[in-house]
């Protein structure tokens, strides 16, 4: 259930085209066919009356918005920028963007203990108006899914009734980063809260909807941007809110979810490089050295933890030095 736009700019053929391939391939490609339909808007609005597309016709569309951060922009340019190559293998010669944004890559928020407990509780007793109840129960198992499960936000967005299996506790995420397929074990206090949201789900809407969790238009998912301000919005309900340097992230609970388990499995004496294989193929990582990014995190998190974890003590205990 792909999402269709209309393209109707100058280089309307070369969208249809360019996404037609990508699909082909195996890529949902929903969210950059919604960029690329802004494009298209963005090419009728400046009048491009010819397909060669230069350096100068692309400078507002490569400027930064007020609404976005560099990571959207660098997104938005990624996407038009795999469409003019495209043109360019198809005989036309556009302007090729290059080196056009810098990203600073902060340690993410990884939330101690008791900030989890803040913020699910919070994402328990959030009331939205009326007409959005339905969305605040799927809130409350979406989040979990994430946190729980180390999902990324689009996995967890983009699930469809058939990915769950709550008979043998498995969800099976496809096409994912990478171009990607992988089966994520459930909890069995997970699998009983899904269960009871899907009953509740089904009898709300009067059926099964083909996406797990609907958005507002049962026929769609939610869209990554909307569960950021989401998190955001129930984040800043707690008593937490302001309290740390960067805002807790969707991806930050997958970050965290990481740690956690590296928690544990210091906690029990595991070594770390006999478990990491497994944990990668579980995120759904391409090799090892894509888990160690958060490995090497893990320093950083654990001194946030120690100050703010009332059982850090035990957990990351201080080593004390012979002299």
């Amino acid at each position: 259930m792909t999402k269709t736009y209309s393209y109707i700019s100058i280089i309307a053929p070369y969208i249809n085209d360019f996404i037609a391939e990508k699909r082909s391939l195996g890529y949902i490609y929903d969210s950059e066919a919604y960029i690329l339909k802004h494009f298209d808007n963005y090419c009728i609005d400046n009048r491009l009356n010819d397909i060669i597309i230069t350096k100068q016709f692309l400078t507002l569309w490569m400027t930064r918005r007020s609404s976005e951060n560099a990571s959207y922009q660098t997104k938005r340019i990624s996407i038009v920028r795999g469409l003019l190559l495209f043109m360019n293998v198809s005989g036309v010669s556009t302007y090729i963007p290059h080196h056009f944004s810098k990203i600073d890559h902060h340690v993410p928020h990884i939330l101690c203990e008791n900030e989890v407990i803040a913020f699910f509780h919070s994402v328990d007793t959030y009331l939205p108006q009326k007409r959005y109840i339905r969305l605040a129960n799927e809130y409350k198992i979406l989040f979990r899914m994430i946190y729980c499960c180390g999902l990324r936000n689009s996995e967890a967005c983009n699930l469809t009734m058939s990915n769950v299996d709550l008979v043998n506790g498995l969800v099976t995420i496809l096409q994912s980063k990478g171009c990607k397929d992988r089966i994520v074990y459930l909890s069995d206090d997970l699998v009983d809260l899904c269960r009871q949201y899907k009953d509740y789900i089904k009898n709300t809407l009067g059926f099964e909807p083909y996406w797990y969790f609907p958005s507002s238009d049962v026929n769609r998912p939610f869209r990554n941007s909307t569960i950021d301000r989401k998190l955001n919005e129930i984040w800043n309900r707690t008593a937490y809110a302001g309290s740390c340097d960067h805002k807790p992230t969707v991806h930050g609970l997958r970050h965290s979810f990481v740690v956690r388990r590296m928690n544990l499995w210091m906690e029990q004496g595991i070594d770390f490089n006999v478990m990491m294989p497994y944990l990668s193929k579980y995120l759904g990582h391409k090799s090892v050295n894509e888990t160690f990014y958060y490995y090497h995190q893990v320093e950083e998190a654990f001194r946030v933890i120690r100050l703010k974890d009332t059982i850090s003590d035990e957990v990351i205990p201080e080593v004390t030095y012979e002299k």
